[in-house]
């Protein structure tokens, strides 16, 4: 696709690699039938090829507004589009450049600007964030029923084995998850310690930065990742042999530190590091012998797995959590149109709430119809979404490993 990029954007690093993506786009229209916004809406500019248009003409200077603006906050960042597209369009990279291009030019309605201010001052900081939920889970009984399936329900913290393994690994702790359900790393540190290795925390770490990166707050996002990386970088230097992420959407953000600050002369290298470290709890058990967990499976438990888009086209490990389920025994449901999107996309659900709706009970349908015992994900935004109108217990697939 050829593009003549405005002076204002022309020689900085983002033009120019705006500039290589762009090139690189032959407008084949492929994406378009991934796309779980293109497939509900049917417009052009809901779909990656239009979207891809539309910073096409804010590069090039052309005029923009709220028009454009709602085209791509309707994008789910999902990229699927990026599985799909025979010319590897690195689309997920154009659409944050023209995002954050687009905020410094359109002013968004004050509910909005309102509404991304509280999601970035709220939920990334789990002192804040923890004793509202626990306020909303006490009241939970009372609420409308519509409001009521928003809201976890509570779920009490499991116990961690001690550090005493001579492997050592470093646990993504993140911010949300933790509240919403501590029994997620509580499992992934008993099922690695009975593998040998002993999932550490670095005191000081928390957010990964993706709510604030994907709410008009990059700066804000980078300052969590610099954060992590001083807070993680003393593990790294003694030998931790990954970085274990149990929540996909903060496991791609993370293998994309490297990306994000490539151009911070203080972090680049050890963002770089940080980045090559982080592995999925899928990748890491993918790569153990786990023989030793054989015994704990109920071999009749029929399991339908929701695969994330942070995982499966984000960080490209599509049937590394399928193969180790049905090696260990358990049955894995047919779920149709496996590559499509549950409406989470982080803060998607929140921002976008009717378009969020339509495509989770889409993907519970498809996850229903093979009729499973139980559903796992493996992101914690997917668990919470599903939980809303699931008919069917959802949890982590980790957690069935550890039980």
């Amino acid at each position: 696709m050829q593009t003549t990029l405005a002076d204002f954007i022309r020689t900085t690093a983002s033009g120019r690699e705006a500039e290589a993506i762009l090139r690189s786009c032959v407008h084949c229209g492929f994406c378009n039938a991934t796309c779980p916004t293109y497939q509900l809406l049917g417009d052009e500019l809901d779909g990656p090829r239009g979207r891809i248009y539309l910073i096409k003409q804010l590069l090039e200077g052309a005029a923009v507004t709220r028009h454009t603006l709602a085209h791509l906050d309707r994008c789910l960042t999902c990229r699927n589009c990026e599985t799909t597209c025979p010319s590897g369009v690195r689309y997920g990279r154009l659409l944050d450049i023209g995002r954050e291009l687009i905020e410094a030019k359109v002013e968004r309605p004050p509910a909005d600007r309102l509404a991304r201010w509280l999601l970035r001052k709220i939920i990334p900081y789990p002192a804040r964030f923890t004793p509202l939920l626990r306020l909303g889970q006490v009241l939970r009984p009372l609420l409308p029923a519509g409001l009521e399936r928003r809201i976890p329900a509570y779920q009490p913290a499991a116990d961690r084995p001690a550090a005493r393994q001579a492997r050592t690994m470093l646990l993504l702790e993140g911010c949300a998850q933790p509240a919403i359900a501590p029994a997620i790393n509580s499992a992934a540190a008993r099922v690695l310690d009975k593998l040998g290795v002993s999932l550490l925390t670095a005191p000081g770490a928390g957010c990964c930065g993706a709510l604030c990166h994907h709410t008009s707050g990059v700066n804000e996002g980078l300052d969590f990742a610099r954060r992590n990386i001083d807070a993680w970088w003393p593990h790294v230097e003694t030998g931790v042999e990954a970085i274990v992420a149990t929540a996909s959407g903060c496991g791609v953000h993370v293998k994309d530190y490297g990306q994000l600050l490539k151009h911070d002369p203080v972090y680049a290298d050890k963002a770089g590091r940080v980045s090559d470290l982080t592995k999925d709890i899928g990748e890491v058990l993918a790569r153990e012998d786990l023989s030793r967990l054989k015994t704990n499976v109920r071999p009749t438990l029929k399991v339908a797995f929701q695969s994330p888009c942070t995982l499966q086209h984000g960080q490209r490990l599509n049937g590394v959590v399928e193969a180790i389920l049905a090696d260990l025994g358990f049955e894995l449901t047919t779920v149709p149109e496996p590559h499509s999107c549950c409406g989470s996309a982080g803060s998607y659900a929140l921002l976008q709430p009717e378009l969020s709706r339509r495509l989770r009970e889409r993907k519970l349908a498809a996850l229903a119809s093979g009729r499973p015992d139980v559903i796992v994900t493996a992101n914690i935004g997917c668990l919470t979404q599903l939980q809303q109108s699931a008919g069917t217990p959802v949890r982590h697939w980790v957690e069935l490993l550890a039980d």
